[in-house]
């Protein structure tokens, strides 16, 4: 494709377990057995930085199940302190971190990402979420979870508070004129007395607003609510799409919303989550899937499928068609990836093997496979189609997939002008274009 001038591709990617296909943990040379160590993580957050990635990305879940015996226990450290480690051996790549507005108490979240945000001097993103299970909620002295509604309604509150945390003063009223005695400029030190539904806090922080401003905020909800929300608060969002047409419906979506919110010319950026197989022939890439789905065992792969619809799909027969699937408007579980997955049955008509071959790495995200050239040229698409400011990696395994995609696809990319060759700024604010 012709050479892009101008427009630069954003890239994260989404550091989980040892890879985001299912079965990559049973690959002769998996990561499995350095899951709770701090040096992969942090190893891995320097392959995407060597590769000039704008962000690494933590999920985060705060339960673990653990009734199967392939249950992956991925969420091993708090995403904030693995964060932490991994920005004192990284110097640019931004890190974001999920945090639940369901369960987190605000002074506290807000404190820790202003802390981490001036420890890095500005490379700090969050990612509100309000949390999918019940087994979550059980850990926090409640027996359920919230409705979508209320969840929704106290995330709002929870937003707009943390932005009078992340802004209640500057570092500049942090005199220390030892000749005149003064420490602070308290007149510029005050509370804002927040009284709200969900949250009463006096203020102001502890910390001092960020050197990038405040941390980039990121959203991820495809509900009404969540769209709603991300217009009101992102400066980004993660997507699920699964092909351009599901991708354009979103963009459509968010852009809509932001026209009728107080700043409705603002563009906010969309990171479509993206799973890649890359080899230096078509056939090579195809070998690279293969050899992951022929290691994924069926019950495994139904199991997920179960989680994503909210039924047991355990007994449906595998080598006929899905059975039909309620509309989404019917649907109380996370509307994104539902969407997906009625995208694609209505995309492909696939049987249910087929469909669980489709959801194996990334649940339904973007699936790109074949040579750099032939993968660059489906993200140039989208990059060109305005419904994807970048997009946010979900490697198959790891760390092998993210080295692909930074030895292969990158110098592609930077081939065609759409991808930095460095770093121009230090902030994630800088590295987003948001600053």
């Amino acid at each position: 494709m012709t050479k892009t001038k101008g427009k630069q591709l954003h890239l994260g990617v989404l550091l989980y377990g040892c890879g985001h296909h299912q079965a990559a943990w049973l690959m002769p040379d998996s990561s499995v057995e350095r899951i709770g160590d701090i040096s992969y993580y942090q190893s891995l957050s320097q392959i995407a930085e060597k590769g000039y990635f704008d962000a690494v990305f933590f999920a985060d879940n705060q339960s673990f199940k653990a009734k199967d015996s392939s249950d992956m226990p991925a969420f091993w450290f708090d995403p904030v302190v693995n964060l932490t480690a991994i920005s004192q051996v990284t110097n640019h790549v931004g890190l974001v971190t999920t945090i639940s507005s369901t369960f987190s108490n605000p002074f506290t979240a807000s404190r820790q990402l202003l802390s981490l945000d001036h420890i890095t001097k500005g490379r700090v993103g969050w990612n509100l979420v309000t949390s999918m299970t019940d087994l979550e909620a059980l850990n926090h002295s409640m027996e359920e979870l919230p409705s979508h509604d209320k969840r929704y309604e106290k995330a709002d509150e929870f937003a707009a508070l943390m932005n009078k945390l992340f802004l209640s003063w500057d570092s500049k009223e942090f005199l220390h004129h030892r000749e005149e005695r003064k420490l602070i400029n308290p007149s510029n030190i005050q509370p804002f007395h927040h009284e709200g539904t969900y949250f009463t806090v006096n203020g102001p922080s502890t910390t001092p607003k960020s050197p990038q401003g405040k941390p980039v905020s990121m959203q991820a909800g495809a509900s009404k609510q969540g769209v709603a929300l991300a217009a009101k608060y992102a400066d980004a969002v993660y997507s699920v799409s699964w092909n351009l047409n599901q991708a354009k419906k979103f963009r459509e979506r968010l852009d809509e919303q932001v026209k009728h919110s107080e700043d409705s010319d603002r563009h906010i950026k969309v990171f479509p989550g993206l799973v890649t197989y890359v080899g230096r022939t078509h056939e090579e890439a195809l070998a690279k899937k293969a050899a992951l789905d022929e290691q994924l065992p069926l019950e495994t792969a139904l199991k997920q499928l179960s989680f994503f619809i909210q039924q047991d799909c355990s007994n449906w027969e595998i080598d006929k068609e899905v059975p039909p699937l309620p509309p989404v408007e019917e649907f109380t579980g996370p509307v994104g990836r539902y969407e997906t997955i009625l995208e694609i049955i209505n995309d492909k008509q696939p049987t249910v093997r087929e469909l669980l071959g489709y959801l194996n790495a990334g649940g339904g995200h973007h699936t790109l496979i074949g040579t750099p050239d032939e993968i660059v040229d489906q993200m140039e698409v989208w990059f060109e189609a305005g419904v994807a400011d970048g997009f946010n990696l979900m490697p198959p395994t790891l760390p092998g997939s993210l080295e692909d995609f930074v030895e292969l696809i990158v110098p592609e990319m930077q081939k065609r002008g759409i991808f930095r060759e460095k770093y121009e700024g230090h902030t994630f604010r800088e590295h987003l274009g948001l600053a």
